[in-house]
Parts: C-alpha cells; sequence; structure tokens
C-alpha cells in the first residue's frame, strides 16, 4: 500500500472510530488510553467485517445510527465546519447539516475500509496537563510504505456523560474541520444554508449511486 492510500486508510479509520463509537467506557478514562481502546476495537472490527472491507457504506451507516456516540462531540464537529453560518441556522437546520455531513463523511472514506490488512496503530505519549480540558492525542500508523500521522482533538465535558469526546481529527497534516469549513463557506455565500443542505444532499445522493 503506498503512502496515498495509507494516507486515504488512516482518514476512513480515523472517520469509522469518530462516527462508529462503541458506549463509553469510565468517564475518567485518559484520552490516549480512549484513543487507543478505540483504534483497537475498530481495527479488529474491521478487519472481522468482510462487508465492511468492502466499503458497504450502508453497513456502516446502518452501524451508526444504531449505537449511541458517546465519544464524539459530533455537533461541534459540524459547527465548526459550518463556520458562522451555524449560529443563523434553525435547529431543523443544524439537524439536516449533521445528518448529510455524517453520510458524506461515512461515503467519502467507507472504500478505503477495503484497504485494512496488516496496519498497526502507535499512540504517542500525551502532553498535557492534568486540568487541560482540551488535547491533542498523536497516533502513528505503520504498514507498507511511510507512517502515517493521525491526529485526534479532543475536549473533556462535565456533567451526565462526561468524559473526553473527540471534534476535530488530523491526517497527514491536514485538519478535517477545517477542510470542509472553506468548502462549505463557499456555498453557504452563494446559496444559503439551504443550499448548502441540498449540494450536501446531492453528493451524497450520487456517491451512494456510484456503490450502486
Amino acid at each position: 500500500m503506498n503512502r496515498r492510500h495509507l494516507g486515504q486508510w488512516a482518514a476512513s479509520l480515523a472517520v469509522a472510530l469518530t462516527l462508529a463509537t462503541p458506549l463509553a467506557h469510565a468517564a475518567d478514562e485518559a484520552p490516549d488510553a480512549l484513543i487507543k481502546r478505540l483504534s483497537t476495537d475498530v481495527l479488529e472490527t474491521i478487519k472481522a467485517d468482510k462487508t465492511i472491507q468492502a466499503g458497504d457504506s450502508s453497513k456502516i451507516i446502518g452501524l451508526v445510527d444504531t449505537q449511541i456516540m458517546p465519544n464524539v462531540n459530533f455537533q461541534r464537529m459540524t459547527a465548526s465546519a459550518v463556520g458562522p453560518g451555524w449560529r443563523q441556522a434553525t435547529p431543523e437546520q443544524q439537524k439536516r447539516l449533521q445528518e448529510e455531513f455524517k453520510t458524506l463523511l461515512v461515503r467519502t472514506y467507507s472504500g478505503a475500509l477495503a484497504q485494512v490488512n496488516d496496519q498497526t496503530i502507535t499512540v504517542k505519549p500525551l502532553r498535557a496537563a492534568a486540568d487541560d480540558t482540551e488535547v491533542t492525542v498523536r497516533t502513528e500508523i505503520k504498514g507498507r510504505g511511510d507512517p502515517i500521522q493521525l491526529d485526534y482533538r479532543l475536549e473533556k465535558t462535565p456533567g451526565q456523560g462526561a468524559g473526553w469526546k473527540i471534534f476535530n481529527l488530523n491526517v497527514l497534516g491536514v485538519w478535517l474541520v477545517e477542510t470542509y469549513r472553506s468548502q462549505f463557506a463557499q456555498e453557504i455565500n452563494a446559496k444559503g444554508i439551504d443550499g448548502l443542505i441540498a449540494t450536501l444532499a446531492e453528493r451524497n445522493k450520487a456517491n451512494a449511486a456510484k456503490k450502486g
């Protein structure tokens, strides 16, 4: 697997990890321990499921839709990607944006899951103070070719459902949320929030048709 394909696979793993997270463990679980556990769980799931390896996006979407996602703040991820327009969106528009953005991420990266074979993941030592409420957990994926950097941004949330939640990820030095923010801003400036929703829905339909 060359570096480009391994990078695409790393992105797919990150999205699968972020969107298909199992039920939360202890609220006091350290952020690096959380990422290590989830990375291991997701790798094992992918390797054991031939339909996911084949890029069956409906299988992945079904998994996402039927499980609670306690270890990801997907609202924050979507709001950050949409940018200032998020505050002007109605609750119904925000709901649609989250749904379409989730589908876009899954359909964009699901095909790369077929590349899973002998990759291993190393979580690097965490550099953070005990009272930090936002941290970056850095990992490295090794397979054939050069290692791939895959980093996660997490926030510590208080109260019910307390614990660390993922809200952004970085593949090969590029943060996912910032990548989509520039694309979404152009759509909002040209067509407004409803225009962005319509564009995302159209892209998702086109991606679904390609999967056929």
